[in-house]
């Protein structure tokens, strides 16, 4: 939800047309509509989308040949979804066993299913079950997970087409192997092998509308082939046996096959720093490194609501100014980020510098200045009255962010993503601050 150009929030007809119209520049290749609002059937249902504004953005849509798929993981939401005729209902509806009204819905609506049972799974491949199999989130998944099983072979034997997605890049469910190990699930549900084979291959190329071009090994179709040394439709285990790749025709997995060498590594290869990142002079809504300007608040159902713009200063220089309405939590935050490098994709090397340099202003509070780098975020607090001041940040004051989840890696300088101003109040608190002539010193 950081990134406002392709992140939109809707809660009207009107509102879903013009934010799938806003999309189009993108070209994007499906709109995913995140119909539930953070739901799994167990609290109260204040976020999700209404049932005119969901079939408003699917129409839309489908005028600009755009596929809708949802995240809908409720039999009740299921049923929304299918009204509004979106092509696939992403994630599984695990509150409790589908009724034939879900089933009748999505037949007549021709909506598939892509039931991510990987991400579902309560012990995931690798994992230690819990100590206590009573653990009360664990039986609350374990609980779900049957349903999940239960409905996606009932929709199945209904005739409603199943599709194949992971969520893989989620906690213990990763890219390449869960979306085997999801074809072994849809056996676990009651597919056959050869079901669950097809479920990967033409049934998805079949729910995207992309069978005319993948999905079957026919003369004009497209050559991407994976070559098994085993007979997956006799035991789906041998999914994982695989012999080559080919891609466009091309073999570049098996036997004889140079990878490239950046295959072996981690991240994409550092550039040198500039000095300058951010002066709020240059183009609308892009930094001095013409990177776009994202804005960050805490997550969940009550979330900061933050507006951030570049407006002129008295003496006709320009700033960036940050308001927000604190979200009703512990720890809310709401901050922008400033971006080294295009998607923060590419690091940036910054040991040529000794620190961060920039000019604040704001409401007399503590804000955090913070830098993400490939290993994890690192921060310094700074107060900041209303009237200009700069600051000089060294990078040797910079400390690890205390919400960082994951291995912080020591600081090296030499792997820069991201620099953010912000910070938080207490809840249902606002707060506002400035910032102008950010760079490296």
């Amino acid at each position: 939800w950081a990134d406002t150009a392709t992140t939109k929030w809707v809660n009207t007809p009107e509102a879903a047309r013009k934010a799938v119209r806003e999309l189009l520049p993108y070209e994007p290749d499906l709109i995913k509509a995140f119909a539930d609002g953070w739901r799994y059937g167990f609290s109260a249902d204040n976020t999700s989308m209404d049932v005119d504004t969901l079939s408003a953005l699917v129409d839309e849509a489908h005028k600009n040949d755009l596929k809708v798929v949802t995240h809908t993981v409720t039999v009740e939401r299921g049923k929304v979804a299918a009204r509004a005729k979106v092509d696939v209902i992403v994630h599984s509806l695990q509150d409790r066993p589908v009724d034939q009204e879900t089933i009748d819905l999505m037949l007549a609506s021709g909506t598939a299913y892509a039931p991510t049972l990987a991400v579902y799974e309560p012990v995931k491949p690798g994992q230690s079950p819990p100590d206590s199999l009573d653990n009360p989130r664990f039986v609350q998944s374990n609980a779900k997970f049957q349903y999940a099983l239960q409905n996606v072979k009932a929709f199945h034997d209904a005739g409603i087409l199943i599709a194949l997605g992971t969520d893989a890049g989620m906690p213990g469910t990763l890219h390449g192997f869960s979306t085997l190990h999801e074809m072994e699930l849809m056996v676990q549900a009651g597919l056959t092998p050869v079901e669950a084979l097809m479920v990967g291959t033409a049934n998805s190329a079949r729910a995207m509308g992309v069978l005319d071009d993948r999905g079957t090994i026919e003369v004009g179709k497209r050559a991407d082939l994976v070559l098994l040394d085993g007979a997956p439709w006799t035991n789906i285990a041998d999914v994982r046996k695989t012999e080559r790749v080919f891609i466009d025709g091309r073999q570049v997995v098996g036997p004889g096959t140079a990878l490239p060498q950046a295959n072996a590594m981690m991240t994409l290869p550092a550039t040198p720093a500039q000095a300058l990142i951010d002066d709020f002079e240059g183009e609308a809504g892009r930094t001095r490194l013409d990177t776009l300007r994202v804005q960050d608040t805490d997550g969940g159902m009550d979330r900061s609501v933050l507006i951030s713009l570049v407006a002129p200063e008295p003496d006709g220089d320009k700033a960036l100014r940050l308001s927000a309405r604190m979200s009703v939590k512990d720890d809310p935050h709401a901050g922008v980020i400033l971006p080294l490098s295009r998607g923060s994709l590419e690091p940036v090397d910054a040991r040529a510098f000794e620190g961060l340099s920039f000019a604040l202003r704001g409401d007399g509070g503590e804000y955090k200045v913070m830098v993400r780098t490939v290993g994890g975020w690192w921060q310094a607090e700074v107060k900041a009255g209303p009237e200009w001041a700069t600051f000089r940040t060294p990078f040797a004051d910079l400390q690890p962010a205390a919400n960082w989840r994951g291995d912080q890696t020591p600081w090296t300088g030499a792997d820069l993503l991201e620099v953010q101003f912000g910070g938080g109040r207490g809840a249902g608190e606002a707060l506002w601050l400035e910032v102008d002539d950010v760079s490296f010193y």
